[in-house]
């Protein structure tokens, strides 16, 4: 019999969150568009996750991220939805609308289609935002591979989910 919603390694590393982040005291916010709620969902598999997740926006649209994150209009325009300049926009937004201590956002292509040349499948960005932290954004761009044949979308939904959560670590 299954006992977790999801795979072993996510929901061990979801655990680790939990418990660092409720030793720390903190609380987490998360602004998720490719992973479409997986983190957050990670964490609410965890006995007493609601001491460390305050919420999470899923922002699927480039209108979503605008109207729920505040995300700017130019930004998207400019730099795209997957970058790292939304990515950071949507954690900050995240952060701004929420009462936790640290947001992390997701953005990427999962596949199949979707990709460019620029931007292929398995591109995801990443943000994180610390609450009275000052100086220069934490963001980082990354490619997983696997995402071009049966279960390639899963496998880069699955690998972009334990990455936002290494994020979450204290």
């Amino acid at each position: 019999m299954q006992t977790a919603l999801l795979p072993e390694d996510i929901i061990s590393l979801a655990e680790r969150v939990v418990a660092e982040n409720a030793a720390a005291g903190r609380m987490v916010v998360l602004a998720e568009s490719c992973t479409g709620g997986l983190v957050a969902g990670a964490l609410t598999e965890i006995p007493g996750s609601s001491a460390v997740l305050d919420r999470g926006f899923v922002t699927y649209t480039n209108a979503a991220k605008m109207e729920m994150l505040g995300v700017a209009s130019d930004i998207i325009e400019t730099f795209g939805a997957v970058s790292i300049a939304c990515a950071w926009a949507m954690a900050k937004g995240a952060l701004d609308r929420s009462k936790a201590d640290v947001a992390v956002a997701i953005s990427g292509v999962a596949g199949p289609g979707g990709g460019t040349p620029q931007k292929p499948v398995g591109t995801v960005v990443f943000a994180r935002v610390v609450r009275g932290e000052t100086g220069e954004p934490e963001g980082e761009l990354r490619f997983f591979d696997g995402g071009g044949g049966p279960g390639g979308r899963a496998e880069i939904r699955r690998q972009a989910t334990l990455c936002a959560l290494e994020l979450l670590l204290p």
